[in-house]
């Protein structure tokens, strides 16, 4: 469950959309036991307000994050407004952006240097705004590789299921997300970085039971957390991107097992049955380390 990486990367297995312009959203969001909030000025806000939005960005920051969740902001994709939104969103309370319809490395490129002079700017350290890229069209998917290499800054990727789907001209169902979406998934880890999502539709959230379906699978496919448009999804994210107690205990049971085979000089190692290999050695030690990152984010 976890990842191998070249970079710090931050504990997203939560990540709940929050429009900026609504203020009870924005006030109650620290209640609802997110990893990380996304302060929307993309499609939960309608083009007369996006000004409005754009400009209570930093202060809604501030208020969502004040029980220590990260905070991030999805900007808008036309570069006219992209570039305002960019501006409006650095800020000491803001840990990334969330970039939709990401079309190329040089997309990833272009905001990094906006975000390279902004920092500057505001005197915080620059590399401080992390990107999260959205791979959303067909042309897009054919370089998600490159996207998700394209800076240090990138820390995260998904697939946006919706948009691909009608890029793709299909319907947003598993049977056709499914291949799109591990595509994406093994891109990310290719890069060292946050897989994130599952496959199907964000939209559909009041069948609990299907919804957590879903996140089990993902989990088990290799994806570390998902955005979601509900708080009703929140626990169940934070539950099922969470090791069980099972796999935790199983895990030090079989370091346990091995620490001792080494140490009598053993080169082959049983547990329960089976063999153990440095594979599944690995495996076992991400699971705990994942289990650390998530205590230390509770303490």
């Amino acid at each position: 469950m976890a990842i191998i990486s070249r970079k710090q990367l931050p504990l997203w297995r939560s990540m709940l959309f929050v429009p900026t312009n609504v203020k009870k959203f924005v006030e109650s969001a620290p209640t609802r036991g997110a990893d990380a909030y996304i302060l929307d000025l993309e499609d939960s806000i309608p083009v007369s307000e996006k000004a409005d939005s754009r400009s209570m960005v930093r202060e809604a920051a501030a208020r969502v994050g004040r029980t220590g969740a990260d905070v991030l902001v999805r900007i808008n994709r036309p570069w006219r407004m992209s570039v305002r939104d960019i501006e409006a969103s650095v800020d000491a309370n803001i840990c990334a952006l969330m970039v939709p319809k990401v079309s190329d490395a040089a997309h990833i490129q272009a905001i990094v240097e906006i975000l390279d002079e902004v920092e500057g700017e505001r005197g915080l350290e620059n590399g401080h705004t992390k990107i999260f890229a959205m791979i959303e069209t067909t042309a897009a998917y054919f370089n998600a590789t490159e996207i998700a290499m394209a800076n240090d800054r990138v820390v995260a990727m998904n697939l946006g299921s919706e948009d691909f789907a009608l890029s793709a001209g299909m319907l947003p169902e598993g049977e056709g997300l499914f291949q799109p979406t591990l595509h994406i998934m093994f891109a990310a880890r290719a890069a060292g970085i946050l897989p994130l999502g599952f496959i199907g539709s964000v939209a559909e959230y009041r069948d609990r039971d299907k919804f957590r379906a879903r996140i089990q699978q993902a989990a088990r496919l290799g994806f570390l957390g998902s955005a979601c448009i509900h708080p009703l999804q929140v626990d169940i994210l934070n539950e099922e991107f969470t090791p069980s107690e099972e796999a935790v205990g199983q895990s030090r049971a079989i370091i346990a097992a091995y620490g001792t085979a080494k140490a009598e000089g053993r080169g082959s190692v049983e547990y329960e049955g089976k063999m153990i290999d440095e594979p599944i050695i690995r495996r076992a030690e991400q699971v705990l380390a994942r289990v650390e990152l998530i205590d230390a984010r509770a303490s």
